[in-house]
């Protein structure tokens, strides 16, 4: 009797037991674009199984699942909202989805052209390089922080000539812009570098603007 009520208790390890599901772009997503989860059904043993997924929204405010079985969702309202999937009766955690305003602009802050003294500047350094990422939605020019620009330097060649501060990637702050100065490592002199600034957009398609080419002269 006993070794029957054990066998007759033993948990089936092959139906499912478990939801994994999880967003791409960190959760995050533009105002009037989509994103599509991810997400599978687990067995008692933690594998893989065939299973419908389907997927709805927890607050239609911010978002909206406009195919249930892709779970793709449509960012509607700049703030944060949520997502869940099921198969059967078993439900994942809320998924959180924050809503990015669009960026639609990119443009320079800072002259296009600098000119460096070295022997004014004992440190080499550039003055700041800076670039604005925004939304210009409704004809107001809204500054968007938080937002990725990439810096590459495009001449010299000789990647130890210069060097970028604080970084090649850089977060635009509060005001939306992202700083960046150049340092001299080991140019004869005079020289110049020459860089690009790029901002993308999270699925990678340049945002407006992109690049733009800054000079930097360095001189005795």
């Amino acid at each position: 009797m006993l070794l029957w009520g054990c066998s007759s208790l033993s948990p089936d390890f092959n139906q499912v037991v478990a939801l994994e599901a999880s967003l791409p772009f960190n959760g995050n997503v533009e105002l009037g674009d989509t994103l599509v989860p991810s997400g599978r059904a687990l067995d008692g043993r933690g594998d893989s199984v065939a299973a419908t997924i389907y997927w709805k929204a927890l607050d239609t405010t911010y978002v909206t699942v406009l195919d249930s079985t892709t779970g793709a969702t449509l960012g509607k309202t700049v703030g944060t909202g949520a997502i869940q999937a099921r198969t059967g009766n078993l439900r994942s955690n809320p998924l959180a989805i924050t809503v990015l305003a669009a960026a639609d602009t990119v443009f320079a802050t800072r002259p296009l052209r600098d000119s460096v003294s070295v022997g004014t500047k004992v440190d080499s350094l550039s003055d700041t390089l800076g670039v604005e990422v925004a939304d210009t939605n409704g004809g107001v020019t809204t500054p968007l922080a938080g937002r990725k620009v990439a810096f590459q330097i495009t001449y010299p060649s000789d990647t130890t000539a210069f060097t970028l501060v604080p970084g090649d990637t850089v977060l635009t702050g509060a005001n939306g812009i992202a700083v960046l100065r150049v340092k001299l490592k080991n140019r004869t002199l005079p020289d110049s570098v020459v860089l690009t600034a790029t901002a993308r957009h999270l699925r990678g398609a340049a945002i407006p603007g992109s690049p733009i080419t800054f000079t930097v002269i360095f001189a005795p």
